[in-house]
């Protein structure tokens, strides 16, 4: 089986693709962790892993430029239910738009928009860096052995607005709460990065690779 991180020109790959090696070794589950702008090894994966660093556009344009990419995950993801984990904006895209520098439209895998962060606190900065405690709104694999407090690494402007508030399956508190998790049926997101997340970053990515939805 194997975990296709995709390439499309955006996002720490090869961070990513050493924590998945790591979670998949130290856990004796024997998956290929395979770093691939190739639509066809996305729609054969066994899991499907969406990256993501700068803007939303900028994103979704990569995305768009690799032929047959977005076709591809939306068979292996939405046609064949493979577990999904979008990472930033890899995660970010999952909304219906963005509004990043103007409207953009996202995959609509998950109802909502991608916002400016507005914390009430003046004196907090955005972006939004640094670690960060998570609160587990609901009860999910992904958070198996973790309880809240469990610390993530945050480096973002802008924040996923679920348009339904079961989907928001974690928050972190930012002069009012952020959306830190999303997720419906087989698919997960993250706006922090659990890559870069040390001990609560390797047992989400564990998680995620064991998650059978």
């Amino acid at each position: 089986m194997t975990v296709a991180i995709v390439d499309y020109g955006s996002g720490n790959l090869r961070s990513a693709a050493k924590s998945f090696e790591r979670a998949s070794a130290e856990a004796g589950l024997g998956l290929r962790v395979a770093v691939t702008a190739d639509p066809e090894v996305v729609a054969g994966a066994s899991h499907v892993v969406l990256p993501g660093v700068g803007a939303f556009a900028d994103c979704k344009r990569g995305l768009e430029s690799l032929p047959g990419m977005t076709e591809a995950m939306t068979e292996a993801v939405i046609g064949k239910g493979r577990p999904f984990l979008g990472i930033c904006v890899g995660m970010q895209l999952m909304a219906s738009r963005g509004l990043e520098g103007g409207r953009h439209e996202g995959l609509g895998w998950i109802p909502g928009e991608v916002r400016p962060i507005k914390p009430s606190d003046g004196t907090l900065k955005v972006p939004h860096m640094g670690w960060n405690d998570l609160d587990f709104t609901y009860p999910h694999p992904f958070f198996e052995g973790l309880e809240t407090g469990a610390h993530a690494y945050f480096v973002h402007s802008y924040g996923f607005a679920c348009t339904n508030a079961e989907h928001s399956l974690a928050s972190v508190e930012y002069g009012g709460p952020v959306t830190a998790v999303v997720g419906r049926d087989n698919l997960l997101g993250t706006q922090f990065h659990p890559e870069k997340s040390q001990a609560t970053g390797l047992r989400l990515i564990t998680n995620f690779l064991r998650w059978r939805p």
